[in-house]
């Protein structure tokens, strides 16, 4: 019987370099760009990098949700995002961050609402613990472009109810160390747009689907 593993307390690097295509979970793109007029001419040439994401350009946000008591609670995530404490000076205090179920959208064959629909949840299934069928996951509104001036990401953004919250089972993930540590639990809706507005959960995406959401249900 394996031992169960210790609580996730801080996160060490052990290495530190910039990456381009050879097999990183991102590379960045670098192009040099020149405006063309309506009247011909053309602008100084100029500098643009974004990033790219070989294994999937877009992702799906889902907001699972539920009723109790006559109240609409959602589920929300706290999981690891290195990039808070290595990429901010000075660093945010904990490596783990509040957000609502997210990943990559891959489409291999064209069928965009299908795909949207599986990996939705499939998401659900790793990061939420429930198990629920394709069909039950429904769009809320278009897509949103979170990060234009770096990404050209698209996120689908997403919501499925669950009848019984009783019925969540363990959090598997996707196998990475990344997940290692993630938690989730209920808050109603109100109460978490709120915390949103006042920096308590500061993800962009976790706001506006949650504020869709509450436009939908009315």
């Amino acid at each position: 019987m394996h031992a169960k593993p210790g609580k996730v307390v801080g996160i060490e690097i052990q290495s530190d370099q910039t990456l381009g295509k050879d097999g990183g979970f991102l590379s960045i793109r670098r192009v040099r760009l020149k405006n063309r007029r309506d009247d011909g001419s053309l602008s100084a040439e100029y500098l643009c990098d974004f990033v790219d994401r070989p294994r999937g350009l877009d992702a799906v946000v889902v907001v699972v949700y539920t009723r109790r008591n006559g109240r609409v609670e959602v589920l929300l995530r706290q999981g690891l995002r290195p990039s808070l404490i290595l990429g901010r000076t000075p660093p945010l205090p904990s490596p783990f961050f509040t957000e609502v179920v997210a990943g990559i959208l891959e489409v291999t064959d064209g069928d965009t609402a299908g795909a949207v629909a599986n990996r939705a949840a499939a998401e659900v299934r790793e990061e939420a613990g429930f198990i629920v069928p394709a069909d039950r996951v429904r769009q809320l509104g278009a897509t949103s472009v979170p990060a234009p001036g770096i990404l050209p990401e698209r996120l689908y953004l997403c919501a499925v109810e669950i009848a019984d919250p009783g019925q969540q089972g363990l959090l598997e993930g996707d196998g990475s160390p990344m997940e290692e540590g993630a938690r989730t639990w209920w808050m109603e809706l109100s109460d978490a747009i709120a915390a949103c507005v006042s920096g308590e959960i500061e993800d962009a995406k976790t706001e506006l689907c949650l504020r869709r959401l509450r436009d939908e249900l009315g």
